[in-house]
């Protein structure tokens, strides 16, 4: 009954099947979760880098057909000083800032884009008072912006943004210099966090400028309507230069804000929606009907999924019990098992796609229960004898992960499963339960994690080293110190090998695993056969790319008025 209530809600919603629709935009119908901002440098989540990907341009922005490359967006070109510190953009002159007014349907252009946007940008994702979840980023490569970040809140002023080393010498020539020559900056310029973004709105009317009837934007769409958990409504910038448009024909996306799987597939199949995700219940039926087979995709995020040991607590503090549970682990059975095939089998951090990636299962021991029946010895546990009582936190529908693992854990090792207790938690509590603070930390949890930038500093600096964010609370080691090596060597080639050096020291059959990696996360969508455009390569290091996609609007508007 809640099913076809909220499904009922959302046909209300959508706009009207009738005759005069022939005359209306072309239009995408998508549904996505709800949006809670849609502020560059307070975008946290999926739905709100694809609501930044259509709003604000970027210096540059992910190739939606080849993931992992780059494409030139608002600046025309770039270069790095022999020192590796100092990055030099020339940026575009004829990309406007625009205004909506919806009331009367008219785009106003306010001003051009400068240079001066794209410094304050940069330098207000280093401002702690945000609250972004990606200032961190920020604050380990942009020089300054750590000094910017620690500062107490109460006390934050505009001139203290001029500590961030940032400089628009004029319009067009945007100066940003680094704490280290960082090899991976460049492709972290993509993200939402450094969009440029109109610094006298926002110190017109603060927060409000996000607001439909304030909004500034400079993107491929405007935003024409936003009711937040309703719907939200883009319509193509006539304003923005034809060259930074995409080769799509989409002018309008319609977006119903529809947080639950069910009812967002319930809509695809009566033709209200052109794309979405197979949920798991659906996908053998959808797998086995030839019916639907030129419309279904697999799609990959990059996403890594794993279980991350506790270091400060035994018996995981030992390297030897974490090389044993991890080699206990088959994860091919898992993807199968569990996963219902969503998935490809991980042995090491670094996904396919991207830099630095070592060849998939190439590097790391993977499932091996001889070797792990010896390291479990080696620490002390023969057949698990004395082996401690251990908890298992899992996030919200990972519970049953939880249980494979046990029953690994039991038929590979021996181990008693009175020992193994766990609890399915919802995500945000399990975040509170893992913090170094924390008085009563699980022994190991569920937690994955999808590419922000495609360099595998990302996967390996930023979550694994000792000075990332590191929840594990994993020591220092020399390991370390070939991850700051490789974060800030220029040559390409030999980035690569130490990467590979990395993960095999990590991973390998010597190595700390400070991590069990499981999979590589894929999913199925289904797109309507109207629908065409690079569903397998857009959206893995950004929002969806609308404006990549071709609508048949007249096989659309038959299919929904039917």
């Amino acid at each position: 009954m809640r099913i076809f209530l909220i499904l009922s809600l959302v046909l209300l919603l959508l706009p009207a099947n009738t005759a005069a629709q022939s005359t209306e935009p072309i239009t995408y119908y998508d549904t996505d979760t709800a949006l809670s901002t849609i502020d560059p440098q307070r975008a946290d989540s999926l739905p709100a880098a694809t609501a930044v990907e259509q709003l604000f341009l970027g210096l540059t922005t992910a190739d939606p057909t080849q993931p992992g490359h780059l494409l030139p967006a608002l600046a025309r070109e770039w270069s790095v000083d022999d020192s590796g510190t100092i990055w030099t953009f020339t940026l575009r002159d004829d990309v406007p800032w625009v205004h909506w007014d919806s009331a009367t349907g008219t785009a106003e252009i306010v001003r051009m884009v400068t240079a001066a946007d794209a410094a304050y940008g940069i330098k207000r994702a280093c401002d702690p008072r945000l609250g972004s979840y990606y200032t961190t980023l920020a604050d380990d490569v942009i020089l300054g912006c750590n000094e910017l970040l620690n500062l107490p809140l109460g006390t934050i002023t505009v001139d203290d943004y001029k500590r961030v080393q940032v400089d628009a010498p004029d319009d067009t020539t945007l100066i940003v210099r680094l704490q280290f020559p960082s090899a991976y900056f460049l492709s972290q310029t993509a993200m939402p966090i450094y969009r440029p973004v109109p610094q006298e709105l926002i110190a017109e009317v603060g927060d409000a400028w996000i607001e439909p009837a304030n909004l500034l934007t400079s993107g491929p769409f405007v935003l024409d309507e936003w009711t937040p958990r309703v719907s939200r409504v883009y319509l193509r910038n006539p304003h923005l230069p034809a060259d930074l448009r995409g080769p799509g024909n989409v002018e309008r996306v319609f977006v119903a804000e529809v947080d639950d799987l069910t009812t967002q597939f319930a809509l695809y199949q009566s033709a209200q929606t052109d794309r979405t995700l197979v949920p798991p219940a659906e996908l053998e039926a959808i797998l086995n009907n030839p019916d639907v087979a030129d419309q279904l995709t697999p799609v990959t995020t990059l996403g890594v999924f794993y279980f991350a040991f506790d270091y400060t607590q035994p018996p995981f503090d030992d390297v030897h019990a974490r090389r044993a549970f991890s080699a206990a682990i088959d994860r091919t059975a898992f993807v199968q098992e569990v996963r219902q095939n969503r998935g490809i089998p991980m042995i090491h951090m670094t996904p396919p796609g991207v830099f630095g990636a070592p060849p998939i299962n190439e590097v790391g021991v993977g499932y091996d229960p001889d070797y792990a029946r010896a390291e479990l010895e080696a620490a002390g546990y023969p057949n698990c004898e004395g082996f401690p009582a251990i908890d298992i936190a899992a996030y919200t529908n990972t519970g049953n992960w939880a249980e494979f693992f046990a029953a690994a854990v039991v038929d590979v090792l021996g181990c008693d499963p009175n020992l193994i207790t766990f609890r399915e938690q919802e995500f945000t509590t399990l975040i509170d339960a893992i913090a170094p603070t924390h008085s009563d930390r699980p022994n190991l949890w569920t937690m994955n994690h999808l590419p922000d930038y495609p360099d595998a500093n990302n996967g390996l600096g930023d979550i694994l080293a000792c000075e990332g964010e590191n929840q594990m609370l994993r020591p220092c080691a020399e390991v370390d110190d070939l991850i700051t090596q490789a974060a800030r060597e220029p040559d390409p080639d030999t980035r690569v090998e130490l990467y590979y050096t990395i993960e095999a020291a990590l991973f390998g059959p010597e190595g700390e695993q400070p991590i069990i990696p499981l999979f590589l996360e894929m999913n199925y969508i289904l797109h309507q056969p109207w629908l065409t455009g690079p569903f397998d390569t857009d959206a893995i290091f950004s929002g969806i790319h609308y404006s990549y996609y071709f609508i048949d609007q007249a096989a659309q508007l038959a299919a929904r008025a039917g």
